[in-house]
């Protein structure tokens, strides 16, 4: 039987963006309820920050306030990156942590990494080796540069690990686990808003939207769409078709709102048929994506939750780092291709669309297996260093 001594450090865990905060309120659980396990510190870098959607979303995940908000704020890659680690560092300093979790692939992911390593403390990477294969992407470059770094890679998909594998990464510290996202998701779907109420709440007509063919949803924020006119304007133009055929409810992120606003596309929206909502929370989330007739996302979270809940999903991107949700799941990768989504929001319409089924291991449990093997690994690693 593995025990960590109390004189070890806290297991630090980092979030800085959203999506990262329903891959680590299942591990906190999971920590929380094994005795031996040292005591968390939740960091929040502050990288991405409301305070009212913010708090909105750690009730929803039952997520305990942060520890510590390092109140970094937006900036370049390279001001947020050099920002979170002048100001992790000091944290690290004061709390001697047995080891960082980081999740994701946000800047918070590397730069905590980063000076993590420079201390010789040991890093845990939740989420590691998914690739796009496009260093276009800064998530892309900072999955590579995360991973080549740390200690222990928990993977969600097989096809990760053969990634580690290829790009040299010793395998004894990889382990195919399943996937946080969908523990949070399971754990949540019970209490999921319904959409009606999510429509009352921004008074929309739910009478006309009970008279169509259901609803589709839509999700975009990354730059590739949303950041210059021509792929924002050929993105709506895209919507605009859709919605002939199905009304769209499109919670607006705030990057995808001042694209918006600052190129004067408004009119691009058809108001009568794609209801624009302020971002909603997680619950109200689920809630959408459960019941939508189809998804129309960039987000990489939302490919895997319509994969666990068998809703029909169009990715408005070139790749995507999640290929089991391609190959196994309800995704198909669309880009900004006309004809392509229109094909296939046709065959959603007229069939239900491609059917998939729930990958290896998403089935709620992968924070208790991370648990299982991190404690005792960290127990061994601190008691041959304190020896």
């Amino acid at each position: 039987m593995y025990e960590l001594a109390p004189t070890f450090g806290p297991i630090v865990c980092v979030v800085g963006a959203r999506p990262n905060y329903m891959k680590m309120a299942p591990l906190l659980r999971a920590f929380r309820s094994d005795p031996t396990a040292p005591r968390t510190l939740l960091v929040h870098t502050g990288q991405h920050y409301d305070v009212a959607m913010n708090d909105r979303l750690f009730a929803d995940l039952k997520l305990r306030a942060p520890d510590v908000n390092l109140d970094v704020g937006s900036g370049t890659h390279a001001q947020q990156t050099a920002e979170i680690m002048q100001r992790f560092e000091p944290v690290v300093d004061a709390a001697q942590p047995s080891c960082v979790v980081v999740v994701g692939d946000v800047n918070s992911t590397l730069a905590c990494s980063l000076v993590a390593v420079k201390k010789a403390i040991p890093v845990v990477h939740v989420e590691a080796g998914l690739r796009s294969f496009d260093r276009l992407m800064p998530e892309e470059v900072n999955r590579l540069l995360t991973d080549q770094i740390c200690d222990a890679l928990y993977t969600t998909e097989r096809s990760a690990t053969e990634n580690l594998r290829r790009e040299g990464i010793p395998m004894e510290r990889v382990h195919f686990v399943g996937n946080v996202m969908i523990d949070s998701l399971m754990a949540s779907l019970d209490h999921a808003v319904p959409p009606g109420a999510v429509f009352a709440d921004n008074g929309l007509d739910t009478a006309l939207l009970a008279a169509e063919r259901g609803f589709g949803l839509v999700t975009l924020h990354r730059p590739s769409n949303v950041d210059q006119h021509d792929s924002l304007a050929e993105a709506l133009a895209i919507l605009r078709e859709i919605s002939r055929k199905l009304p769209l409810i499109w919670p607006l992120h705030p990057r995808t709102r001042a694209s918006i606003d600052r190129f004067g596309l408004w009119q691009a929206v058809d108001a009568r048929r794609t209801f624009v909502l302020p971002p909603q929370g997680y619950l109200e989330t689920l809630g959408l994506i459960k019941d939508a007739t189809l998804v129309i996302t960039d987000s990489g979270g939302i490919q895997e939750e319509t994969t666990a809940l068998g809703v029909p999903c169009l990715t408005m991107r070139e790749n995507t780092e999640r290929p089991i949700t391609v190959e196994q799941g309800t995704n198909i990768v669309v880009g900004r291709d006309r004809t392509l989504i229109v094909q296939h929001a046709n065959a959603i319409l007229a069939g239900g669309g491609k059917r998939g089924r729930v990958p290896e291991l998403w089935d709620g449990r992968a924070s208790q297996r991370i648990t299982a093997h991190l404690l005792p690994w960290l127990a061994r690693r601190l008691e041959s260093a304190y020896a």
